[in-house]
């Protein structure tokens, strides 16, 4: 079983890097297979389709976020918490493949969309930053708050220099996240 989820995720991780690299549309399951050093036919023991691959890769993220909104959900709504949830968020996106999943999804934006499963995904980052806003948040406060979780992402995209290591990019993002969480007086 184990070899059987190495190979699934090792599918993921060289489709991911190819479809982002040359574009969902432009690469195929045999480019796939030879850059994984197998045949198309053990390929398809574990994915039929590129949209398969497409699928299984927003259903991990899906169920990340998913439980991460559930865990916000149940948490008292203090500023503490809200803090937690963007320093859980930001371990999950810069702890694993998530981040290359967003810049995939980025740079196919035309190939992906009518995707169902893109679309679910779109649908729960709008939940995600839900979770931190408070009922009385004034509007600013509200796009504020959702600008934190843009942070976390626009670090891979605007910090691109070559010194720069993935450890210190995040600390970067997640102060300015943590600091756009922070409630303002009203009118500031």
């Amino acid at each position: 079983m184990r070899e059987t989820t190495d190979t699934r995720a090792r599918i993921q991780e060289i489709a991911l890097k190819l479809f982002t690299e040359q574009g969902y549309e432009a690469t195929s399951l045999r480019e796939i297979a030879e850059s994984l050093g197998v045949t198309k036919a053990a390929l398809y023991y574990h994915f039929r389709t590129k949209d398969d691959i497409v699928a299984s890769l927003a259903e991990d993220r899906q169920a990340m976020v998913e439980r991460l909104i559930e865990w916000g959900q149940d948490q008292p709504r203090t500023i503490e918490t809200r803090r937690e949830f963007v320093r859980r968020y930001a371990d999950e996106l810069y702890g694993s493949h998530h981040h290359a999943f967003m810049r995939f999804m980025e740079r196919n934006q035309t190939a992906l969309r009518t995707h169902p499963k893109v679309e679910k995904m779109r649908n729960l980052m709008t939940s995600l930053v839900g979770v931190l806003w408070d009922e009385g948040d004034s509007t600013a406060q509200r796009l504020r708050s959702s600008m934190a979780i843009l942070t976390l992402h626009a670090a891979w995209i605007l910090l691109k220099e070559e010194d720069l290591g993935d450890e210190e990019r995040r600390a970067a993002a997640l102060e300015v996240a943590l600091e756009l969480i922070e409630p303002r007086p009203t009118g500031h």
